[in-house]
């Protein structure tokens, strides 16, 4: 309450005798009284503490409103962002004033909202997203790795302690994709919890030249192609018309395809394989064929026959068929898509194998250059999807598909028509990049 006692003494001390000293004097004191009653010093406060609950959450559901909005326009019909953009947008409209003012506009937003749906670039989207994204190493402890020598065997290779002893075999898909050569150093723990390897390779630290009395030489033929029927399989050339010879002498090596099955791939007349063989095999004298060994088999679609694509279910690779074929055959050519970890990026890779090419996964986003110049080197073909590689690795892609002389296109757009344009352009010369010149892409006439 407003002390006003000394204003009332001021006053009185202050007035006269006369008749117009009293009166003003008597005027003061009535005000005082009255602000004394009404207590006009203390609203004010009381206002300033509710209005400041009332702000806070007007913003909080505008700022949840527009955050679900742009959600919505990036992805169409995701439920989530309906449903929190709709929460937001019914609480905002009993907030005083608002529903008032811009009753109208409200309504028709909440209508459009429920009217989004998910569209097929939205999904396409997802897609990219879950291929792209970069999955979570292994957690290794390397402390506990031990060094080993790799000696490479016609499949598989052994790890060599310093002794010379072979403490573990290892097979060839664990060989491959670390690209092992004889004299790698690698560290490798026992991996006992896995029953189909003796050892797990951590990683590559390092490379020794050993003697080559030390070790069997090894020859191989890389991309070679199975022809035949399924009870008479053969071996005579490679994808590039290339003839298998031994010793200078042209061979043909037979094949068991009962002795290969399995791990989902089977040989068949189409199938692309490496061959290797021990160059001091004694068996190389009198009959070559009985030395050479598959040592790997790639999993390749094979190219359909007429029947068989009238066959197929409309639904497969309905992405793919949309598109118009352009006239391109890449004669089963290995063809390298860097756009980061895209095992189940089943679209790409089939946009490869229905031109006959062979498509070869490489992590865009994996910035060692010695693994990318490792998944690089035996390619013939890369395309770089700029718009899923970390920046870094960008330029070392371009590096080693110069200097292996692997021919090389950029797709600067996640679109499956760019893609394929980039392909079109790597295979038959064209410029790396499509850009504002003007490229003729000829389609395969019907």
């Amino acid at each position: 309450m407003l002390d006003y006692r000394n204003n009332l003494k001021r006053i009185l001390q202050n007035t006269d005798g006369d008749d117009q000293s009293l009166q003003n004097s008597l005027n003061a004191i009535k005000a005082i009284i009255a602000m004394v009653d009404t207590g006009q010093d203390q609203p004010k406060v009381k206002t300033k503490t509710k209005s400041i609950p009332q702000r806070n959450a007007d913003d909080k559901q505008i700022k949840q409103l527009l955050s679900s909005l742009a959600k919505l326009i990036t992805i169409p019909g995701d439920e989530n962002a309906k449903k929190t953009a709709l929460s937001a947008l019914h609480k905002l409209t009993f907030e005083p004033g608002v529903g008032k003012k811009f009753g109208t506009e409200l309504g028709q937003l909440d209508q459009a909202i429920q009217r989004s749906t998910t569209t097929k670039e939205a999904v396409n989207a997802q897609i990219f997203q879950e291929a792209v994204k970069p999955k979570e190493p292994p957690k290794r402890d390397y402390r506990k790795g031990k060094r080993y020598t790799v000696i490479r065997l016609v499949s598989g290779a052994d790890l060599v302690n310093n002794q010379g002893q072979t403490v573990f075999t290892v097979k060839e898909s664990q060989v491959r994709p670390l690209n092992l050569k004889t004299g790698d150093i690698v560290e490798a723990i026992e991996e006992r919890s896995n029953p189909n390897y003796e050892a797990e390779i951590l990683r590559v630290v390092g490379y020794e030249k050993l003697r080559k009395r030390d070790y069997d030489q090894i020859e191989e033929f890389r991309y070679a192609v199975v022809q035949g029927n399924s009870n008479n399989l053969s071996i005579s050339r490679n994808i590039r018309g290339e003839k298998l010879k031994i010793r200078g002498k042209e061979v043909v090596v037979s094949v068991d395809s009962s002795y290969y099955q399995g791990d989902g791939i089977s040989l068949t007349d189409g199938s692309i394989v490496d061959l290797a063989w021990y160059s001091g095999d004694v068996r190389l004298k009198k009959n070559p064929a009985d030395a050479v060994q598959i040592r790997w088999i790639y999993d390749v679609d094979q190219p359909e026959t007429s029947s068989s694509k009238k066959k197929k279910s409309k639904d497969q690779n309905q992405e793919v068929q949309e598109l118009p074929e352009l006239d391109m055959d890449l004669h089963y050519q290995r063809v390298g898509i860097a756009i980061g970890d895209n095992q189940n990026e089943k679209i790409l890779e089939s946009i490869v194998s229905r031109y006959n090419g062979i498509p070869i996964p490489i992590d865009a986003f994996e910035g060692k250059k010695k693994v990318l110049e490792n998944q690089i080197k035996d390619l013939d073909i890369v395309i770089l999807v700029t718009a899923f590689a970390a920046h870094d690795s960008t330029w070392g892609i371009r590096e080693y598909a110069s200097k292996y002389h692997v021919k090389f296109a950029v797709s600067s757009s996640k679109g499956y028509q760019a893609f394929e344009r980039a392909l079109y352009r790597a295979d038959q010369g064209l410029p790396a990049y499509e850009g504002t010149q003007s490229i003729e892409y000829r389609q395969k006439s019907k």
